[in-house]
């Protein structure tokens, strides 16, 4: 039986506000702007190419035995692209406060790209939930 990842919540203080980001700045594709119940508000988008969607919630109650996350809390998020010099010049060109390229080199991280898998970029959306873009070989299908 697969194990499929397809949705990671994700806590923020204003849906509006993170939607216009996520969508205008950072490219992705907002798959569902619902209010499934009185109240309670889902917004769920993609990263172009991924099966691994965001999901926003508001008025939804936290499933049985999970505790609700503080929006700004999410670190660590990671996507893959192929080329990372293109990416970062693209969130930029959107408004993106991204970090330079870096990669991990013999005294930490390094500025510029490294070897295969070893070129990163930083950047957080409003609230400070916190991602990190990787570059990879190729597309996830051709791996």
């Amino acid at each position: 039986m697969n194990w499929t990842l397809e949705v990671i919540p994700l806590p923020v203080t204003d849906m509006d506000r993170a939607k216009e980001f996520y969508a205008d700045k950072v490219g992705f594709t907002v798959d569902l702007d619902d209010e499934v119940a009185p109240g309670m508000r889902v917004i769920q988008m993609t990263p172009p190419g991924s099966r691994c969607s965001i999901a926003m919630l508001q008025g939804m109650p936290s499933a049985p035995g999970m505790e609700e996350m503080a929006p700004g809390t999410l670190q660590g998020l990671q996507v893959c692209v192929t080329d990372i010099e293109a990416a970062r010049e693209e969130l930029v060109a959107r408004g993106v406060d991204v970090s330079p390229v870096r990669h991990v080199g013999a005294t930490g991280w390094e500025d510029g790209k490294g070897d295969t898998w070893n070129s990163f970029m930083s950047f957080s959306d409003p609230d400070g939930n916190g991602w990190v873009v990787q570059e990879a070989p190729s597309e996830l299908s051709a791996r």
